[in-house]
């Protein structure tokens, strides 16, 4: 059987091109957002067959997020791998933040990255061996004006790893994270014309990163290349952090 790997928030933007990408690679691709795009659609209805696995879910929600892993496990038997993807970002000063949007992100990037680590690292630790992504941030790291509750949620994914890098090394299971610079995805849609300049400008590689930026470096720490690499944070982000 393909490898099976969980991708958190693979409907749409970065999550979308890597479901696309490991399916293309022949992986067995179990999946999961909020809502159904027609990309899933798409994927479901294509030559994919057992290997695509998508349904909708809260991430938010532990004991859906426990029941869907089970699902997996039921079907295909085990998880292979995990790509915590799925997150959401809030523009606005902390000050004039409500409660509301704080607890929103926290359960969407914190709780629900561990609740989901958790439910994943169970058939890993049975099969003894496992990969884990962290999809984080340059913002976790860096901070940026009106995102501080974001940057928290992606300082503490990083700090996940390392932690869990430690808990895990013995039954073979490695721990990362990617944190990507500014992508042209969705989650920069919002940026006007101004603060895209900026920031290419402020970019040694005078662009800003794709999808395709981050895959080839998932599929190096899902390889036999990366079996001695754990606790790691690679930045991908055209040298803006130099």
């Amino acid at each position: 059987m393909s490898r099976v790997v969980v991708v958190s928030g693979g409907s749409r933007g970065l999550g979308e091109a890597i479901v696309r990408h490991l399916l293309k690679q022949g992986d067995t691709v179990c999946t999961f957002s909020r809502s159904r795009t027609p990309a899933m659609d798409e994927l479901e209805a294509g030559e994919n067959g057992e290997r695509f696995l998508f349904e909708s879910v809260d991430i938010a929600d532990s004991d859906a997020v426990r029941a869907y892993v089970k699902q997996v496990v039921k079907r295909y038997g085990k998880v292979d791998c995990l790509i915590n993807n799925a997150g959401i970002a809030r523009d606005g000063l902390l000050a004039m933040q409500s409660d509301a949007e704080i607890d929103l992100l926290l359960g969407v990037n914190l709780k629900g990255t561990l609740s989901l680590s958790r439910a994943c690292i169970r058939p890993m630790l049975r099969a003894k061996k496992g990969r884990i992504i962290q999809i984080s941030s340059i913002i976790g790291q860096r901070g940026y004006r009106g995102l501080a509750t974001y940057a928290a949620t992606k300082a503490a994914m990083d700090g996940l790893t390392r932690s869990l890098a430690r808990e895990l090394g013995e039954r073979n299971i490695t721990v990362n994270s990617i944190a990507p610079g500014y992508l042209d995805t969705e989650m920069s849609h919002g940026l006007d014309d101004n603060q895209r300049g900026q920031i290419i400008r402020r970019t040694p590689l005078g662009r800003l990163g794709t999808p395709a930026d981050i895959v080839g470096l998932i599929d190096y720490l899902l390889s036999p290349a990366a079996d001695f690499v754990t606790g790691q944070t690679v930045v991908v982000d055209g040298g803006i952090t130099v």
